[in-house]
């Protein structure tokens, strides 16, 4: 079977965007959106659709 360094990556991790859920859902309940982008490193639409991710689980 072909293994792959982007298929490692994949099953390694379970982040979204390349964030942390457990952390973002902790900080999401103090945090504004712009605080989340900032402290993450990723956009405010990530936050948007992460936000909406977490509501669908």
């Amino acid at each position: 079977m072909r293994n792959s360094e982007k298929g490692d990556i994949s099953h390694s991790t379970r982040d979204v965007f390349g964030v942390n859920l457990h952390d973002f859902m902790m900080k999401e309940q103090n945090d504004t959106s712009y605080e989340l982008a900032s402290e993450f490193g990723i956009s405010l639409g990530d936050v948007k659709k992460l936000k909406k991710h977490l509501n669908r689980s």
